[in-house]
C-alpha cells in the first residue's frame, strides 16, 4: 500500500495528565473521532483566522444544557463566531441563565406524568420547574412592550435588543458568565432564527400582537442581512466558513445565502469556502440535516475548488462542541472582534448596490458584442 494514502497509526499508551489537545490529535485516530480530529485541525488552522468570516448554526437542544455558556460564549468572546443562525428555543432557553434560574441534571426515566403534576418540565434527562417558563414569558412580555420594539425589524436586532435586557438583569442578579444572547450583545454578533414563530419567545411575540403591539418580526430582513454578510466576507482575500451544529432550518438559512447571492441576486456564483457539521442525522432520507457538502455543491452552497476543506463528523453535538472549544481555544490565539451587528446597513448597501447595478447592465458575451440571455434577476441562461 502507497503510503501516500494514509497515516500509520501507531498507538501509545494514555497517560494521567493527558491535556485536551492531546488526546484529539494522538488518540482520535479513526471513524468519527477521526472526523472531529480533523475537524478540530482544520477550524484552529485554516478557519479561525484573520480573514475568514465565520457562520454558525445552532439546532438541537444546545443551550437548555449549558452550552450556550460554557461553549458558544467563550467562542464568541474569542471572536471566533462572527454572526450565528439559531432556532428560537435555544435562545429561550439560553435566557434562563441569565435571568438566574435553575436548570438541573436528572434522568430520562423519570415518569412524565408525575412531572406534570408536580410542576416539573423534562427536556431528556434536563429538568426544571414550570415556573422557569412563566418567569421567562413573563420577562420576555414585558420588555417587548418598551419603545425600541414598537416597530417592523429583523430577528437580529430583535436579539440584540433582547440581550441587552438580559445583560442589564445579569448586572443586577451578579449572573458571572453571561449567556449567549447577552454575550452576543456585548460583542457584536448578530444572531437570526430561521423561524421566529417557531419557539416560545415567538410565542410571546404572537401574543402582544392581540394586544396591539407594533412588533413584526420581518424574514425578508434576514435573508438579505445575511447574504449581504457572506457576499462581504469575500473582500479581497477573504474567505467564508459555515460552521453547523446539528441541522435542519438554521443549517439551511445559513448555507442559503450563497444561491440568494447568485441564483436570486444574478451575482457572484462560488460557494461558503469551509463547511464544518457535527450531526446525528443520515443522508440518505433526503433530509437536510443529513445533507453532504458534495450534495451542496450542486445548489452552489459551496465552492466546489474547496471540498477537501469541508468535514462532516457524524456524533452527538454534545460531545463534539465542548471538545472542539476547549481544542481551538488552547491552539487559536483570539481574533478582533468583526462588530457584524454594526456593519449591517453598510453591507446591505453594498449589495443591494450590486444587485440593482446588475439588473441594469445586461450580461455581454466576452466578444462584447453579443447580449447574453438572462433571468429576470440578472443570472445569465445556461444553455
Amino acid at each position: 500500500m502507497s503510503k501516500s494514502q494514509g497515516k500509520k497509526i501507531a498507538p501509545i499508551p494514555m497517560s494521567s495528565n493527558l491535556g485536551v489537545v492531546e488526546l484529539i490529535d494522538t488518540y482520535f485516530t479513526a471513524y468519527n473521532s477521526a472526523r472531529l480530529r480533523e475537524a478540530c485541525q482544520l477550524l484552529s488552522r485554516d478557519v479561525f483566522i484573520p480573514g475568514v468570516t465565520v457562520g454558525v448554526s445552532l439546532s438541537g437542544a444546545m443551550t437548555p444544557a449549558g452550552f450556550g455558556v460554557s461553549a458558544l460564549a467563550p467562542l464568541i468572546r474569542n471572536g471566533f463566531i462572527d454572526w450565528m443562525i439559531s432556532t428560537g428555543a435555544n435562545l429561550y432557553h439560553d435566557m434562563h441563565y441569565g435571568l438566574g434560574f435553575e436548570l438541573f441534571a436528572g434522568s430520562p426515566f423519570l415518569d412524565d406524568v408525575k412531572l406534570r403534576q408536580e410542576g416539573t418540565i423534562r427536556i431528556y434527562d434536563i429538568i426544571f420547574g414550570y415556573d422557569v417558563l412563566l418567569e421567562t414569558d413573563a420577562f420576555i412580555r414585558k420588555i417587548l412592550q418598551a419603545e425600541p420594539f414598537q416597530k417592523r425589524m429583523g430577528t437580529a436586532e430583535f436579539h440584540y435588543l433582547l440581550g441587552k435586557y438580559v445583560r442589564e438583569v445579569e448586572k443586577q442578579l451578579g449572573v458571572e458568565n453571561s449567556c449567549l444572547l447577552a454575550t452576543a450583545y456585548e460583542c457584536g454578533v448578530p444572531i437570526y432564527t430561521s423561524s421566529p414563530g417557531d419557539s416560545s419567545i415567538g410565542m410571546n411575540v404572537a401574543a402582544l400582537a392581540l394586544e396591539g403591539s407594533q412588533l413584526v418580526l420581518d424574514p425578508a430582513i434576514d435573508v438579505n442581512e445575511t447574504a449581504a454578510i457572506a457576499y462581504a466576507a469575500r473582500e479581497g482575500e477573504g474567505k467564508s466558513a459555515a460552521v453547523i451544529i446539528g441541522g435542519g432550518s438554521p443549517k439551511n438559512f445559513l448555507l442559503q445565502t450563497q444561491p440568494q447571492i447568485h441564483e436570486v441576486l444574478g451575482l457572484e456564483e462560488r460557494g461558503h469556502d469551509y463547511f464544518i457539521q457535527f450531526t446525528d442525522a443520515r443522508p440518505d432520507t433526503g433530509g437536510l440535516s443529513g445533507a453532504t457538502p458534495s450534495e451542496a455543491v450542486s445548489w452552489g452552497k459551496i465552492d466546489p475548488d474547496e471540498l477537501p476543506n469541508t468535514i462532516v463528523c457524524y456524533t452527538d453535538s454534545t460531545i463534539a462542541l465542548p471538545l472542539v472549544t476547549a481544542y481551538t481555544l488552547n491552539q487559536c490565539p483570539p481574533r478582533p472582534l468583526k462588530r457584524l451587528y454594526d456593519q449591517r446597513p453598510a453591507l446591505l448597501e453594498t449589495l443591494q448596490r450590486d444587485y440593482l447595478a446588475a439588473k441594469a447592465n445586461p450580461v455581454v458575451s466576452a466578444g462584447g458584442t453579443e447580449e447574453v440571455a438572462t433571468y429576470p434577476c440578472g443570472t445569465p441562461i445556461r444553455k
